[in-house]
């Protein structure tokens, strides 16, 4: 924690981080591990997971809350499922934007959240952190590792998926 805790500027930022790092690390290391079958990928993908919350730290207000526990799974599925897209190119394993990644319940009661919760994982993330938690396409760039043109993009296919969910299930638009 201690690498974390030097790229971090004031006490009250270090204190908020502390406390994200103790409530949600094996949680995040649950997530990763599910994606990725094995410890040391999923250790990568977490501490990369802390890595980018410490750059978004400032929109994390409460840390006992269903929104940051989501971000936090967020963040961890993102990076897994980057590491297995990494590994793609070096075996001969498939991958593609179907891939399951880690299952979040969303509140509600059907409608938009049920489609939400039936779409890919990356599409899913990109909808929730966009929309849900007001990420600019910049910023999940820098979060996702993409340009933000690839960002606009991975939102405009999670856009017509979600669509194509949300007609399934006999919602209108």
């Amino acid at each position: 924690m201690l690498i974390y805790m030097q790229m971090i500027a004031s006490d009250e930022d270090k204190s908020k981080f502390e406390q994200i790092y103790l409530t949600y690390r094996k949680l995040m290391f649950f997530v990763a591990r599910s994606i990725l079958k094995n410890d040391a990928d999923a250790e990568d993908a977490v501490h990369t997971a802390f890595v980018s919350i410490i750059a978004h730290l400032e929109k994390i207000s409460e840390i006992n809350c269903p929104e940051t526990k989501a971000f936090a799974v967020i963040v961890a599925e993102c990076k897994a499922l980057d590491i297995l897209r990494s590994k793609k190119y070096m075996s001969d394993t498939e991958f593609s934007e179907a891939t399951a990644g880690f299952e979040i319940e969303l509140p509600g009661d059907g409608g938009l959240s049920d489609a939400i919760s039936k779409l890919p994982a990356r599409y899913r993330e990109v909808i929730l952190l966009r929309y849900a938690y007001g990420y600019s396409t910049k910023e999940l760039g820098k979060m996702l590792g993409h340009s933000q043109e690839t960002v606009q993009k991975l939102i405009w296919r999670a856009k017509m998926a979600l669509q194509k969910q949300l007609k399934e299930i006999g919602e209108t638009i």
